[in-house]
């Protein structure tokens, strides 16, 4: 019997409840890295408006791997106790609590989107220096940062095991590993952004032992039987750079080591790339790495209606899709969803007069 957006979904010892995951979004609202009520509310919300999986947004592992000074951290045990709260009220509602760890590499230190993405100066809460595979700077005007060492590197590494045991603590049941959109392990992959001439650079062997180093170090202290999902970025959109068959290869790698499922996103790595957004544009590339690497994939970009999402599932094109922005507009999307496509889901008790 095929699979539709309302099927359950396993993943280890995971039941997820549909099909439906919250995609990281980026919230602006914390100081220090500390989750607060505003993190309890966005992403209860989403669980009471019936998402299977409500992931935080990317969470640094290093106060310099922030993208902005008001981005959720797990670099410190301190940060454990409210995210305990929100991951407890996200569970009694039925959504599975997953959060994304993540370093923003040469792309750190900047300020909010709605203030132009400007670089922060340290005097107004940013800070240097920041840090890439290789001192080449996103675009002409930002920040050239610092390559890492090889003491750097493992720094990282050990920065992205303590945060998912961090994780763990906080009650987390599903980690994802972000490599993708241009931050630090995507910049690692890509050929555009990484010209290191060490082991950590040049091969297709070298440019993914960072992010294959990173997965095997979580994986040693994230327990066997939740799931360990990572984030990729399957094309940069340019000729040379990361494409889909590095994507499908790299699957491939990461299945054996304990990865669960392949979230599959594109771009970010360049400026000026051409990226043909449409609705269900990444799509393809979800499906190809389901196919070809054998790996469970979920499917996000510009997913906003519940056919749409419902024959990814149906068609087998992906396992899951995630939401962000439609997510944004609307909390209670999957009931919504189900109500359209026919499904008995249920709503809250509370709600269900409305639904």
């Amino acid at each position: 019997m095929a699979s539709d957006l309302f099927s359950p979904l396993k993943l280890r010892d995971v039941t997820f409840r549909n099909r439906i995951g919250v995609s990281p979004m980026c919230q602006y609202s914390s100081e220090d890295g500390f989750a607060n009520d505003w993190h309890l509310v966005h992403l209860g919300s989403r669980a009471v408006g019936g998402a299977a999986l409500v992931m935080t947004e990317a969470a640094a592992v290093l106060p310099e791997g922030r993208i902005s000074p008001q981005d959720l951290g797990i670099w410190k045990d301190a940060h454990i106790e409210m995210l305990q709260r929100i991951f407890r009220f996200v569970e009694s509602h039925g959504g599975v609590p997953a959060m994304q760890l993540a370093h923003a590499g040469r792309k750190a230190s900047t300020s909010v989107p709605w203030k132009g993405r400007e670089y922060v100066p340290e005097e107004e809460g940013g800070w240097r220096p920041i840090y890439a595979p290789s001192a080449i700077p996103f675009d002409p005007q930002a920040i050239v940062p610092t390559e890492l060492d090889l003491a750097g590197i493992q720094r990282v590494v050990q920065a992205y095991a303590d945060a998912a045991r961090r994780a763990l603590d906080a009650g987390a049941r599903v980690v994802e590993v972000h490599s993708a959109h241009g931050y630090l392990l995507h910049e690692f992959l890509s050929p555009l952004t990484n010209q290191r001439t060490d082991g950590y650079g040049g091969s297709f062997e070298n440019r993914t032992r960072a992010l294959l180093e990173v997965v095997t170090a979580v994986r040693e202290v994230w327990p066997e039987r939740l799931p360990l999902l990572v984030r990729i970025s399957a094309t940069d959109w340019v000729e040379g750079g990361w494409d889909g068959d590095h994507s499908v290869e790299l699957a491939r790698m990461l299945k054996p080591l304990g990865v669960d499922l392949i979230d599959c996103s594109t771009g970010g790595t360049v400026p000026d790339a051409k990226v043909p957004v449409a609705p269900s544009y990444q799509v393809p590339f979800a499906e190809r790495i389901r196919h070809e690497a054998g790996m469970p994939t979920a499917a996000v970009g510009m997913i906003t209606e519940a056919q749409q999402a419902d024959e990814i599932v149906r068609t087998g094109k992906a396992d899951m899709v995630f939401l962000a922005r439609q997510l944004l507009r609307d909390p209670y999307w999957p009931l919504h969803a189900a109500r359209e496509l026919g499904h008995n889901f249920p709503a809250p008790e509370q709600y269900q007069r409305a639904f």
